[in-house]
């Protein structure tokens, strides 16, 4: 039977202070300017960018920072989407695969927000003009402020990496770190998630967090034949 560990240090929530801007300070800068402008605001940027963790990070500090009531949507939500007069903001996610359902209820969140001037923050892998969206939604989405955010350079993966090992007590050695830039995805969510996955896995074990761990705890999530 394997021993659980008592205490796992769990990843730091998603926030302004753990996002590694990289060449997206601008977008940064906006989405922490308070007040948040009135004009809808939009990110865009391939898989690993930092979208959501923007949004997340956003939501976190209204909510639990400054009190706000916020309105939070994506893929997931259902629709309706019903608007709330307390909401301080409306935070949109993964624009690019709402149904048709939901982007008649982000266009309704639209123009409720816009008549009370709360500002609408959306997120998507694609720029607005080639969002498969209904004409109506991509133009909202299009005519504030547009940003692509881009991966954080390899160097600053490394850093961001080896400070969560460090704060969580694991000893990432060189050799280690080589293994991975060359074997694993490199966008930081998929590296962060594989830190979490061995901390749980070296702690079981009692061991230190080496190649052959590592090597030994993927070849125990490879699915079987």
């Amino acid at each position: 039977m394997r021993q659980l560990p008592l205490a796992i240090a769990p990843g730091p929530a998603p926030g302004f202070d753990n996002f590694v801007p990289g060449t997206n300070a601008a977008a940064l800068a906006a989405l922490r300017r308070r007040p948040l402008p009135a004009t809808p605001l939009y990110l865009w940027g391939e898989t690993g960018t930092g979208k959501t963790h923007l949004l997340q990070a956003l939501a976190r500090e209204l909510r639990d920072g400054e009190g706000a009531s916020i309105g939070a949507f994506g893929v997931r939500s259902s629709a309706p989407w019903a608007w709330d007069e307390t909401w301080r903001a409306v935070l949109i996610d993964d624009c690019e695969s709402l149904d048709a359902a939901q982007q008649h209820a982000a266009f309704a969140l639209f123009v409720e927000a816009q008549g009370a001037q709360v500002p609408l923050v959306a997120a998507g892998r694609l720029p607005p003009v080639d969002l498969p969206l209904r004409e109506d939604l991509r133009t909202r989405l299009g005519f504030g402020l547009v940003f692509q955010l881009q991966p954080p350079t390899e160097a600053e993966v490394r850093a961001a990496l080896r400070r969560e090992a460090d704060r969580r007590g694991i000893f990432l050695s060189d050799e280690l770190m080589r293994w991975v830039m060359l074997r694993h995805a490199r966008d930081l969510g998929s590296l962060m998630g594989l830190l979490d996955r061995l901390d749980v896995y070296a702690l079981e074990r009692q061991r230190a967090v080496t190649v052959p761990l590592l090597r030994e705890m993927l070849g125990s999530e490879a699915p079987a034949d």
